[in-house]
């Protein structure tokens, strides 16, 4: 019997869950579907489920409750760079322009050299997002 797989949902570790929560959910649309209980404030968990367009993704604190120092650590946020979700999109041009009328600084789309036409940019911890479709 072959191996029946349904999807994939990358966890990533946020330095601040309540920025993340916003930019995932208020700039790229993505809807909470779980969380762990509330730590207080508005948009702040331990962990989170979020979902869009039949993506899923999970988000949990880098630190404990007390534990978080004031500024990221620079070697974590650089190691983020190793990471990228790409993400499947219609048109990355579209993307681009509604990204930036939500206030995002993202720079034009370009097309990669195997034939992808591709919008790349970085979420606030500096995990690599990319819209991408066919050229």
């Amino acid at each position: 019997m072959p191996l029946a797989l349904n999807g994939l949902c990358p966890l990533l570790q946020v330095f601040d869950m309540p920025t993340s929560i916003r930019f995932y959910r208020d700039i790229l649309e993505f809807t909470i579907i779980s969380t762990s209980p509330a730590l207080g404030p508005p948009d702040d968990f331990h962990w989170v489920l979020l979902r869009a367009h039949g993506c899923e993704l999970m988000l949990n604190t880098a630190y404990d409750t007390g534990e978080r120092p004031d500024t990221p650590d620079a070697a974590r946020v650089w190691a983020h760079h190793d990471t990228t979700l790409y993400f499947g999109c219609p048109d990355a041009d579209a993307a681009c322009a509604t990204l930036r009328a939500k206030g995002l600084t993202v720079k034009d789309p370009t097309t990669a050299r195997y034939g992808m036409r591709q919008l790349s940019f970085s979420d606030p911890d500096g995990y690599g997002l990319c819209f991408q479709h066919p050229a």
